[in-house]
């Protein structure tokens, strides 16, 4: 297992994990971290706490906490892209982010979240949650969208 790496290339994220085993998604904010969780055969995934950002020192011993009570063998962390798939001041803080949590030692995803926050935004309208009540779960949604969208991918590699 490589716990270097950090791409965007599944096959090899796919290879760097163990056979299952849990995975941590991460809607990486400038004000939060979404973080979601998927059981350990990559089936589903699930909203699990939204952090406030601090002092990343901070922000690492939640997400440390996380790993350790969760038994995260990889993280799936969003990646803002531009519309037309071009990088932005967010798509480089959050490759910036993914490189901070390298000395986790766990294999880092990097997934394309273009849609993932107005996706959920537009779900949670549509089930008439208030805004307040959407401003407190749309980060931990989305970070379950994006992990939700890499699992679905990873389930479809050939064997």
């Amino acid at each position: 297992m490589s716990g270097s790496l950090i791409s965007d290339d599944v096959a090899a994220f796919a290879q760097a994990l163990p056979d299952g085993g849990r995975l941590l998604g991460l809607d990486i904010g400038t004000k939060t971290v979404g973080m979601a969780l998927c059981d350990s055969h990559w089936t589903f995934a699930t909203a699990a706490e939204t952090i406030e950002r601090r002092k990343f020192s901070k922000d690492l011993e939640r997400i440390k906490a996380v790993i350790a009570e969760q038994n995260i063998v990889g993280l799936v962390a969003g990646l803002p892209l531009n519309l037309d798939g071009s990088q932005s001041q967010q798509t480089q803080a959050a490759r910036s982010f993914a490189q901070n949590l390298k000395p986790l030692g766990l294999p880092i995803l990097l997934w394309d979240e273009r849609w993932s926050t107005q996706a959920v935004t537009r779900d949670l309208i549509a089930s008439d949650v208030s805004r307040k009540k959407r401003a407190k779960v749309v980060d931990k949604m989305a970070a379950a969208y994006i992990l939700q969208g890499a699992i679905d991918r990873l389930a479809a590699l050939p064997s």
